[in-house]
Formats: C-alpha cells, structure tokens, sequence
C-alpha cells in the first residue's frame, strides 16, 4: 500500500486558493502561481498528499501563464481524466492518492521532449528543492533533478 494519501489534516491546513484549486477543480489566475518562474532544482509535489508529481528537469517555459512540464515524474502518480466543462473537451490530471486537481495536459509540448504539456496550478504543489530531497524522503527521486547523485 502506498504511503501517499488524501490527508484530511493537510486539507485542514490548506490556504483558501489551495483548497479552491485542489479540492474544489479551481484554476489560479495566470501569471499569478508561487511556481510559475521557479527554476531550482527539486521536485513538485502534491500539497495535500505528498506524492511526487514533477522534476524541475522536466519544467519548461511554455509562456500561458501557469507552470509546465512534459512529463510526470511518476506517470503512477498522475491520473488522467475526461474534462467536458467551460463548453470544451480537455484532459484534466489529478494526483492519484491524493485526488487532487492539478491542472490539465495538453499535446501543445516539445516535440523533442514527447509532446505533452502538463498545465499545473503552483496551488496544487509543494516544491521541494534538491538539498533538501534526502531529508524528506525523496531521495530516490535525486537522479531525476539536474545535478542529482
């Protein structure tokens, strides 16, 4: 079983916009997410449980206003669901354990790099940089950030 999972105490500690956008499928303001510039390296994780969802590796500039990466750090981690609201046909990803939303993939990414634009709200995440990875559990995760190992 894993070890990840929807935390009803983190939900408690949750800021009003970060429960808006995890548990209420919000959507932050573009231009305004806490990681949307953030460069360092580390890994985002799910605010409420946890789990590893992006490496700074895989972040890109991809200028709409939220932070973006082509790929999940864990594809396990991320679920892909049929978004039909706002009268358009998306595909929103949630945190598989922890039920969070995150935002949207779209097939607008690098093509070098897969293809794929993971569209995520910093509300959603937690980031947590490479010197620090070790000590909070993630250290099987340090070759997957520049500079890991």
């Amino acid at each position: 079983m894993s070890q990840y999972r929807k935390d009803p105490d983190a939900i408690q500690r949750l800021t009003p916009e970060q429960f808006r956008v995890t548990q209420q499928s919000g959507t932050e303001a573009p231009g305004s997410g806490e990681y949307l510039h953030q460069n360092a390296p580390g890994i985002y994780v799910d605010v409420v449980s946890g789990e590893p969802l992006f490496a700074s590796a895989d972040k890109f500039d991809a200028a709409c206003g939220w932070p973006s990466f082509t790929k999940p750090i864990e594809p396990a981690h991320v679920s892909e669901v049929r978004d039909t609201s706002h009268g358009m046909v998306r595909v929103e990803v949630r945190s598989t354990h922890g039920d969070s939303h995150l935002g949207h993939v779209f097939p607008d990414g690098p093509p070098d790099r897969g293809g794929l634009r993971y569209c995520i709200n910093s509300a959603s995440l937690r980031f947590i940089p490479r010197e620090q990875m070790q000590a909070q559990g993630y250290g099987d995760y340090l070759d997957q950030v520049e500079g890991g190992r």
